[in-house]
């Protein structure tokens, strides 16, 4: 088949380096269906540096936020007669989302003219949409526009879901270190995280409409929770001592 042709590929690209990362954590397991090309894959979690994202005061706990591509740079990957999709799928199926749960829902979206359809679902089913060039053009905007949000509400690539890949986005770890809470699609990530409070993971449109209305019932709890988080399991000064160290680098 042809992706598998080009995961060839990629692996002996790959060939000659020492160790292999992956921010999919659940790779090279038996929960995960993505093939390890022959490599050993070592799970790392994505780092931040929490004295930059110090825990922010405040927060609406009814307006949550995420900042993303309607497609994003490939195209769905088929194997073994199985069709692997883009968030834009996911995105669709949690259309009714605003409109379930009476909360204030925004996206810095990028998304193009030719999927004016797909807007007009959005804006017509409650979605807030504002362009990410003018929202986040930079890094500081980016910190602004998360410390200014009340959490984080975010599908993730349909092939990072159908494989339970463990993946988690390096965004949603600044959205938890500025103590903001993370109601985010389930990749198989709870496998690996403590979920339920500042974490809350969603499979289906009910199990999300479920989270946003019990991080906005007990918000300060839910805000506590997630730079708890932070601090215990993605912040730098442990992840990246441990990284060097699974990659044989001395301190």
């Amino acid at each position: 088949a042809p992706a598998f042709a080009a995961l060839l590929t990629s692996v002996a690209r790959l060939e000659g380096h020492d160790a292999y990362f992956t921010v999919g954590e659940n790779i090279g397991t038996a929960a995960c269906d993505i093939p390890t090309g022959g490599l050993e894959w070592l799970p790392v979690p994505p780092p931040v540096v929490l004295e930059e994202w110090p825990y922010g005061e405040g927060g609406d706990g009814n307006r949550f936020t995420t900042i993303g591509a309607w497609r994003g740079s490939f195209g769905v990957v088929e194997r073994d007669g199985r069709t692997y999709g883009l968030k834009v799928h996911e995105f669709r199926k949690m259309m009714e989302l605003p409109r379930r749960a009476p909360l204030d829902f925004e996206i810095a979206l990028d998304i193009h003219p030719g999927d004016d359809r797909d807007r007009e679902a959005l804006e017509a089913n409650g979605w807030r949409l504002v362009d990410p060039r003018v929202t986040v053009p930079g890094p500081m905007e980016f910190r602004d526009y998360v410390r200014g949000s009340g959490g984080e509400f975010s599908v993730a690539q349909g092939i990072y879901v159908d494989t339970d890949s463990g993946w988690f986005s390096d965004r949603t770890v600044r959205y938890l270190a500025a103590g903001r809470p993370a109601l985010i699609q389930d990749t198989g990530f709870s496998r690996n995280y403590p979920v339920g409070e500042g974490l809350v993971p969603f499979r289906t449109l009910n199990e999300a409409v479920t989270g946003a209305q019990r991080i906005a019932a007990d918000y300060e709890a839910h805000r506590a929770a997630s730079r708890t988080l932070a601090e215990q399991r993605f912040d730098s000064d442990k992840v990246l001592p441990r990284f060097l160290a699974q990659a044989g680098v001395g301190a």
